[in-house]
């Protein structure tokens, strides 16, 4: 029977070299090799009950028994996946894990079932299946992915065919996701974390600790490309893969920029490989010229100075263009480093702008004066109470100034002067009760007995003195309060 292809697919299978599409099967190298040695079984291997109905076949329904069938899936599934995350592999086939599991010479009869039930949950995936499934032109640049792969499923899928071949290889899509994360985090840790591209081989050689051989690189490389991470592309026969960088959703195509920057990079490494040797081979000359010398061959050592002169004569003339070349990278990274400033004022501006769009200085103006009369109306209303308040009480004040302007007038009377002279002579007690008057006479000197020559007038002015004395005292006790003595507690 023959198939006819269509034009594309015949396109690219007449560009392609012939050595990379002449084998009818890839498996990885290491594959077989990693599955004959030991594996970490479960403790359960060990009991031959249990064991029999493990290795016994599946049911043709689920439905004859459910918990069964659940219990014996789930074990031989979780122990596949357990087996290859410890060996670093993706890939499993259906001839190397009946070796794995191979147990007192008896083999497991479910394991096809197995992966035909991890194929219809999507837990793994055929090859070619999964390479068809990236959006790029995989074909190009597949290491180890051969044009029989997509022919094969291609046929398959015609056919109807849908059984489990024993070398088939099959891709956990589990394990491709961690391998393309423990990939994408070893290049960002990595010195060379700054250079837009790199060749497949320099990042075959920086994750050759992560991916165990080439095929799995190649499948942690598409699920990246999957998911936006990495482009792959091949320029002049040479395999050139470009990450995202830090703060990208995805990555961005391949442009003459980039290439630029990867052959100055490349010529940059050279320079200094061959500048280093053209140092080794100079200090080599330098040695033989010693060695000579001490032989007594003078004219052969002089001839190793003059070699190991011309050889620093280039290695200074490269040397100078390794340095021309660091200033042009230099240079270029300066660039983009300015256009990343650059881009971060026009963002900077743009949301300044934004911010911005109802502000105005009128309106500035207009808050401002808001806000001051604001401002003003609290004090108003603070003068205006502090003035009531100063305002009732007028009253009380003038009736205040009245009183102190009389006892101001009044205050005259308790001078000392306006008083009458201090008597001399002891005074006699007083009597406990009597009227004012005979208080007040108690207090005056005894009349004399004796006779004394006065005459009627005088003794006149005399009582006529004591008369208004006695009328001013009168009136100083009525003007004052008299305070009255408080009775004992």
């Amino acid at each position: 029977m023959f198939v006819i292809l269509p034009a594309s697919l015949a396109n690219v299978s007449i560009s392609l070299s012939l050595s990379a599409f002449c084998c009818t099967e890839m498996v990885p190298s290491n594959l077989g090799e990693e599955m004959s040695t030991e594996v970490a079984l479960p403790p359960e291997w060990e009991d031959d009950e249990r064991m029999d109905f493990l290795f016994s076949d599946f049911k043709e329904s689920r439905d004859v028994s459910t918990t069964d069938w659940d219990s014996k899936m789930d074990f031989w599934t979780s122990l596949i996946l357990k087996i290859c995350r410890s060996r670093g592999t993706v890939y499993v086939n259906l001839q190397e894990l009946n070796k794995i599991f191979q147990r007192k010479g008896i083999m497991p009869l479910g394991l096809a079932t197995v992966i035909q039930c991890m194929a219809r949950c999507g837990k793994i995936q055929r090859e070619s299946e999964f390479a068809a499934n990236v959006d790029c032109g995989w074909v190009s640049w597949g290491v180890g992915l051969l044009l029989v792969k997509p022919l094969k499923w291609t046929f398959s899928t015609l056919l109807g065919s849908s059984g489990v071949t024993l070398k088939e290889l099959f891709v956990v899509i589990e394990l491709v996701k961690e391998k393309a994360a423990e990939l994408l985090g070893v290049y960002r840790s990595s010195p060379v974390a700054n250079h837009s591209l790199l060749s497949f081989q320099e990042l075959r050689t920086l994750s050759s600790h992560v991916c165990v051989d080439e095929s799995t690189l190649c499948m942690a490389l598409l699920q990246l490309q999957r998911e936006k991470q990495v482009t792959v592309s091949l320029h002049g026969g040479e395999k050139i893969v470009k990450f995202s960088q830090p703060g990208q959703n995805h990555v961005s195509p391949v442009s003459d920029v980039d290439l630029g920057i990867y052959q100055l990079q490349r010529s940059e490494r050279l320079l200094e490989e061959r500048v280093e040797a053209l140092g080794l081979e100079a200090e080599k000359y330098k040695e033989e010229a010693r060695v000579l010398l001490r032989e007594g061959k003078k004219s052969q050592a002089l001839r190793c100075l003059r070699s190991r002169k011309r050889v620093e004569k280039k290695a200074d003339h490269l040397y100078a263009q390794l340095e021309n070349v660091k200033e042009i990278l230099d240079k270029i990274a300066n660039s983009q480093t300015d256009k990343l400033v650059i881009q971060a004022y026009q963002a900077g501006v743009s949301a300044l702008r934004l911010s911005l769009k109802d502000v105005t200085v009128e309106g500035a103006e207009s808050l401002v004066d808001q806000i001051q009369e604001l401002c003003d109306t609290p004090d108003e209303v603070n003068q205006i109470l502090a003035g009531g308040a100063l305002n009732s009480t007028d009253a009380d004040t003038d009736g205040l100034e009245d009183e102190l302007r009389f006892l101001l007038e009044n205050s005259s009377l308790d001078e000392p002067s306006t008083l009458p002279e201090v008597p001399s002579h002891p005074l006699t007690p007083v009597r406990e009760s009597g009227s004012f008057c005979d208080d007040l006479l108690s207090a005056l000197p005894s009349v004399p007995q004796s006779h004394f020559n006065i005459t009627d007038d005088e003794l006149d002015k005399e009582r006529s003195r004591i008369t208004l004395a006695d009328t001013g005292l009168q009136q100083k006790y009525r003007t004052s309060p008299v305070k009255r003595a408080e009775p004992a507690q």
